[in-house]
């Protein structure tokens, strides 16, 4: 399931036609139709289907949100991913005691969220996932996010079990291996996904140009 949902993502990230197209004040009630146009009634442009069912909390089978993974966040409190819905993401995978790698995501991560309008910034959370559940406990990830000035509501740690950590690496398309007792190699990624839980655009490499990361979460957020 999660290798198709994987695949999907990777086909479909940037892609949100619907089928059927339906007036946004319902004046026919929910008669809907195969083309866009306008209200027979109201006169307002028919609105895609998809969209109007994210806004009514729906969400789609592409979607995390989908997953049944349990996680801690940094304050000792369990969550499902879909407990940070409605917000847009921006999403990676470290773990906390890396001394190559992860610092420079990290650093990317900060370059990205100083960024974001001001007027956005309350519409995206930032989320680290540990690839380390062993070490990085809810103490650590805690003591880490104050280290790195990341300790507010917008920035989210999440530990989880080795099994669902490595389900939810395969959809955002991470690789990760131990290499020795400390130490991991790993995929560089940066993952935005929309507020319905898809992919939306991902960015690969370290300290690289985020412009076009930025430009896909203003998009999001407007």
């Amino acid at each position: 399931m999660l290798i198709n949902l994987t695949a999907c993502n990777s086909k479909n990230s940037s892609k949100t036609t619907a089928e059927k197209y339906q007036c946004p004040m319902h004046c026919e009630g929910d008669k809907t139709y195969e083309e866009p146009g306008n209200c027979a009634v109201c006169k307002m442009d028919l609105q895609a289907l998809a969209i109007n069912e994210k806004k009514t909390g729906e969400i789609s089978e592409l979607s995390i949100y989908n997953l049944p993974s349990k996680w801690t966040n940094q304050n000792g409190e369990e969550i499902q991913l879909k407990a940070l819905k409605g917000d847009v993401l921006v999403m990676v995978m470290i773990y906390t005691s890396c001394q190559t790698a992860c610092p420079r995501l990290v650093a990317d991560m900060r370059g990205i969220e100083k960024q974001i309008p001001t007027d956005k910034k309350d519409k995206v959370t930032l989320v680290f996932v540990s690839i380390d559940p062993e070490t990085d406990t809810p103490q650590r990830l805690k003591e880490f996010a104050i280290e790195n000035q990341m300790d507010s509501e917008k920035w989210v740690f999440l530990r989880g079990s080795e099994a669902d950590t490595r389900e939810f690496s395969a959809v955002l398309a991470v690789n990760y291996k131990k290499i020795s007792p400390m130490d991991f190699s790993h995929s560089n990624i940066i993952s935005v996904f929309d507020q319905g839980g898809e992919l939306a655009y991902q960015q690969e490499g370290l300290g690289i140009n985020n412009a076009k990361t930025i430009s896909k979460i203003i998009e999001l957020t407007n």
